[in-house]
């Protein structure tokens, strides 16, 4: 009996018996899945549908050991619970904060940190980092040595945090490996754990992803996705807004001013979005979305799963219309 082969780039068991299976390959030789191949070489993304238990099993099964654990989240993106992943880990773990490129340069990481701080989590240890960027690398690795409970060391978060982009430029910095993860846009690129022994000492297990349901990224096109990446720093944008007027997010969102005194509203989004301010009364545009009610206290977030937040200074009463499928919340303010 051969033995069973893995792809490099996702994990998933390599076949060559049925096309249209997960893990296919024309010949068992290969490192890639055919889906990994087309990815890297072509951009051609596809889509897997996967259930979150299969993955939550993966975690359960981490959390019974005693490795130290890194959780990834997207700088841009900050869980509405960064607590929820504790149901499965009671791992010592680095709360690693990644795409500090996305953000503007002006904003101070202390006053993040110092946030993520007031939240009261049993993390050991903060990082911000920008995979793509190089930045803060290594100083993650000597955290890393410094708290790692045996040579393993998982990589855990929710789906596009960054989780295999990190690894690859960790590969790159420390190792003489010839190896390189799949990285795209899309959810559930990662299919099954990857181990990447970088030396003797350490290796890194790259984990799938956690689909978050509440993303907007579950509920657009493909070529919609790509545009809620941020490719650079995103420059904020600022309006004046008082009672009667709306703010229009593309196709997206809509916020109407109920309540207050004149007011700022931050944009915190990719740069690809356009806002527009209107007359509320006139425009009849998005209000068959649903509705959301919210009550803002003074300097909080409206935060919008996986395309960015809004920063608002003062206290009001907004209506939000938008996808019944997608999270939103409010938080202190952020930055």
């Amino acid at each position: 009996m051969s033995k069973k082969k893995y792809c490099m780039g996702c994990g998933i068991l390599l076949q060559n018996e049925n096309i249209t299976q997960e893990g296919y390959v024309t010949n068992l030789e290969s490192n890639l899945c055919q889906r990994c191949f087309r990815m890297k070489n072509y951009g051609d993304y596809q889509v897997v549908a996967k259930s979150n238990e299969e993955f939550i099993q993966i975690l359960k099964s981490v959390g019974k050991t005693k490795d130290l654990v890194l959780h990834i989240v997207d700088l841009f993106n900050i869980d509405r619970d960064l607590s929820a992943i504790r149901k499965y880990l009671s791992n010592k773990m680095i709360l690693v904060l990644n795409k500090r490129d996305a953000l503007p340069k002006s904003v101070r990481e202390d006053k993040i940190i110092e946030y993520i701080h007031s939240l009261g989590l049993p993390y050991e240890d903060v990082v911000i980092i920008s995979a793509n960027k190089n930045y803060q690398i290594d100083l993650l690795m000597k955290k890393i040595k410094k708290l790692k409970t045996s040579n393993r060391i998982y990589v855990v978060g929710h789906t596009n945090t960054g989780k295999s982009s990190l690894i690859n430029q960790i590969i790159k910095n420390y190792s003489d490996l010839n190896q390189e993860l799949t990285i795209s846009p899309l959810p559930c690129t990662t299919l099954n754990t990857i181990e990447i022994p970088l030396d003797q000492k350490i290796t890194l297990i790259d984990t799938p992803g956690l689909v978050d349901r509440g993303n907007i990224a579950n509920y657009v096109d493909h070529s919609f996705i790509k545009k809620l990446v941020p490719k650079k720093e995103i420059k904020p944008k600022t309006y004046q807004i008082r009672k009667g007027q709306c703010l229009v997010v593309d196709k997206i969102l809509r916020i109407d001013y109920i309540e207050g005194e004149r007011n700022s509203f931050t944009f915190y989004l990719p740069n690809g979005f356009k806002v527009k301010k209107m007359n509320a009364i006139k425009q009849k545009i998005l209000k068959d979305l649903s509705k959301t009610s919210y009550e803002l206290k003074y300097r909080e977030d409206l935060v919008v799963n996986g395309l960015g937040w809004i920063k608002i200074v003062e206290k009001c009463k907004i209506d939000l219309y938008i996808d019944k499928n997608i999270e939103t919340f409010t938080r202190r303010s952020l930055i």
